[in-house]
Formats: C-alpha cells, sequence, structure tokens
C-alpha cells in the first residue's frame, strides 16, 4: 500500500474514500470519483494511438478524476509559470463539454483541433481553458509515456505573462509526475488571503460538518498533505541554499510575499541570484512593485537585483518618492504612463518625482501627463463599468477600481 498504508489504517482508508478522498502516488486527491471499469478503459484506449501507461490506468482503476491542490512551477518559453493542476478529468461527463474536468469532452476538443481520429497525447488534467496536463501515447514517440504540461499565453497587455502558448516536460511517468507536485508554503500558516491547501482544507471543513468525517481522522489527513511541503527554510538557515535553483526561487517568492527585507537580505548573503525569471518573465524586484512589497523592492535595489525599464508603470500601492529615485537610479525609465500609475496609486510624490526626471531630459511634462491621465482614466472607467453590470471580475473590485478614478481626477500637476 506504499507510505499512505503505513500512514493510514485500511479502515480509515476506506473511510476517506467514502467521503471522496483517495491517497495516490503518496498525493492527496479530493471530491474522487468512482474507479473506471475496463470496458471504460478500453474505450479511452480505443481513441488513442498507442498504449496507455500502466501508471495511469492504475490511477483510474482508483478513482477516474478527482481535485488536487498543490504548487506546480515550470520553466515554459524562459518564464517561470505557476501551472494550475487542480482537476484530475473525470470520466462521467456527457462528452459535449471541454472545460468542466469532462475527460470525454476533452478528448472530443483534442479530436477537433488536430484534425485526428487518434490522439497522440491524451489529456488527463489541468484548469479550464489555460493549463492542461498530457499523457503521450503515440506508440512510435521515443517519450510514450511522458507528462507534458501545457498553458495558455496571455494577451500582451498582461506584464511580464508569457505571451505565448507553453509547454514542457512534467516527468517520465505519472507517478513522477505527481512527485514534482508539492506545497511552497504551509497552508496552515500561509503568507496570503488565498493560498495553496485552501481548497482541500474548505472541502474537509464542509465534509466534516455536514458529512460526518470524523475530526481526528481530517486532522491526520492535514498531517499526511502538509508532508508535500517543501523545507527551504532550512537551507536558508544553514547557509546553502544559493546551490539549490528551486528552493531558491521559493524562499525569494516568500520573501517578496511577505515583504521581508531582511529575508531578501539573507538570501543576498546566501549567493541567490535576484535576475531570473521568478513569475512570469518578471524578476523578483518586478514581482515586489507589482506586489506592493517595497520593503523588499528596496532591499532587492540595494543588493543590485536589477530593475526592468518599464518598472514604474507597474507598481501597484503608495509607491515612496525615496524608492522611486532609486529606481530611477537603477535603470527604470521616467514616463508619463508611470505617472499617471503613481497618481492612481496614491503616489502623488512619486508622480512629481518621475516628472523631474522627464523635464531634465526635456520632455513637456504637462501636456505628457494629460495624456497619459486621459488614457489610464478611460481604462480604468471602462473596467468600473463592466464590473458595476457584472460583466467583469476585477482584482481592485469596485472600491479600488473607483479609489483610483477619483485619484486621477483629483490630482494637480
Amino acid at each position: 500500500m506504499g507510505t499512505q498504508g503505513a500512514f493510514f489504517t485500511a479502515s480509515e482508508l476506506d473511510t476517506l474514500r467514502d467521503h471522496g478522498i483517495v491517497i495516490h502516488a503518496q498525493r492527496v486527491i479530493f471530491d474522487a470519483q468512482p474507479p473506471m471499469s475496463p470496458a471504460q478503459i478500453a474505450a479511452v484506449q480505443a481513441q488513442c494511438a498507442g498504449p496507455l501507461p500502466t501508471s495511469l490506468i492504475a490511477l483510474w482503476q482508483q478513482t477516474a478524476g478527482g481535485r488536487l491542490d498543490y504548487d506546480l512551477n515550470l520553466r515554459m518559453n524562459d518564464c517561470a509559470e505557476d501551472v494550475s493542476w487542480c482537476d484530475l478529468f473525470w470520466n462521467d461527463g456527457d462528452g459535449k463539454s471541454d472545460d468542466d474536468g469532462d475527460l470525454q469532452g476533452w478528448i472530443a476538443h483534442e479530436k477537433q483541433s488536430s484534425g485526428a481520429d487518434l490522439l497522440k497525447r491524451l489529456p488527463i488534467g489541468g484548469f479550464e481553458e489555460t493549463d492542461r496536463i498530457y499523457a503521450v501515447v503515440d506508440a512510435q514517440a521515443a517519450d510514450h509515456g511522458h507528462i507534458v504540461a501545457w498553458k495558455l499565453g496571455l494577451p500582451a497587455a498582461w506584464s511580464h505573462a508569457m505571451h505565448e502558448d507553453g509547454e514542457a516536460v512534467i516527468a517520465s511517468d505519472l507517478p513522477g509526475a505527481l512527485a514534482t507536485l508539492h506545497l511552497h508554503e504551509d497552508p496552515l500558516d500561509p503568507a496570503g488571503d488565498y493560498f495553496t491547501g485552501q481548497t482541500l482544507l474548505e472541502y474537509l471543513d464542509e465534509r466534516h460538518e455536514d458529512h460526518g468525517l470524523p475530526l481526528e481522522l481530517a486532522d491526520k489527513l492535514v498531517d499526511f498533505y502538509r508532508r508535500a511541503m517543501v523545507d527551504w527554510r532550512t537551507p536558508l538557515r544553514e547557509g546553502r541554499i544559493g546551490s539549490d535553483g528551486m528552493l531558491a526561487r521559493i524562499a525569494l517568492r516568500h520573501a517578496v510575499a511577505t515583504d521581508d527585507a531582511p529575508m531578501v537580505d539573507a538570501l543576498a548573503v546566501a549567493g541567490v541570484r535576484f535576475d531570473a525569471p521568478l513569475q512570469g518573465s518578471g524578476t523578483a524586484t518586478d514581482l515586489a512593485l507589482g506586489h506592493g512589497a517595497y520593503q523588499a523592492a528596496a532591499a532587492l535595489v540595494a543588493a543590485g537585483a536589477p530593475v526592468s525599464t518599464d518598472a514604474l508603470e507597474h507598481v501597484e500601492g503608495a509607491l515612496s518618492p525615496d524608492l522611486t529615485a532609486q529606481l530611477l537610479a537603477a535603470g527604470a525609465l521616467p514616463s508619463a504612463a508611470a505617472m499617471a500609475q503613481c497618481v492612481a496609486c496614491a503616489a502623488p510624490a512619486s508622480a512629481r518625482r518621475i516628472g523631474d526626471a522627464l523635464a531634465a531630459d526635456g520632455v513637456d511634462v504637462g501636456t505628457a501627463f494629460e495624456a497619459a491621465r486621459a488614457d489610464l482614466l478611460t481604462e480604468l472607467e471602462d473596467s468600473l463599468a463592466q464590473v458595476q453590470r457584472g460583466e467583469l471580475v476585477h482584482y481592485l473590485g469596485p472600491e479600488g477600481l473607483l479609489r483610483r478614478v477619483e485619484h486621477l481626477r483629483e490630482f494637480e500637476f
């Protein structure tokens, strides 16, 4: 029964199964569906250009779909991409929908997209339209059985995002792919309001409160689940984290998420490099500015981290004029768009500091700023109207959008 068998009794595993929870390859699958029958597996096999991987069949014999709640970060197109492997596609749908985790629906979608009767890559999981996990089922392929991730590129308006579709091999087989799923933070001590593990914890709460899952067993499952946490604190404390790129990236993202300048300093002392993409194509400084983590951003600049030329156009909070000056000195270029963004984010002093730098370059600052203000006002007001009509969900919400609109309208240059 593997590690899970040593952790749980057979009776406990049966109880978990009754509550839609399956342990497979040392990972927790919840909202787990019934197993697939031999006939159902054969029906999927008939649509593939080669044999199904035996490890995939083993999964389906235990559960034909469910949900996962782990972190997965892969390199795609020279970007650091968070891949959402939230769903294991299930086999009880009507085959007509390709956006709800229905295996047959996704098979139909892939056949239509490829124009082939037999699939060389079988979609087995992912998240809606944006993230997909495939098993290679081409009998002639050298990578038969490999598990591959695909991610949708985002429009150019998304700064520091991957703008072309990307893909990467996760592992040579399904158990190996599941082993790459980890927890970068402790779900019982999260760094933010939204965190990996939140969905599973809510599921367990609902199963306990409404369906009688014993609390002791739910807690035991959480203990098992947390064994997938990555320990980056010990290597950081011992000064050896700089030699492990994955651990360094996780620690650096934590430092940004918690706006922890001393941790940035400790990472710098440990030899961690700050010039590689940390999220999408964005570096640590880009991520800190975009999250309003200005103490971490200042520490990064002081440590010599690179600063993007357009860094000041993507701030998301009240940037201080001192940090603005540091960013300008480190390579950020002044622009009217950056001025407008700072004004919208309640940082008028920073906007004026940027304006001074533009004036020193001979720019007609008043004219340039008014044009940039008008453009940003139009963008924000259009988003606000869509939110108010229920056509758009915006990360700022209606109140946040309105505040930015008011800041722009009231500013006097």
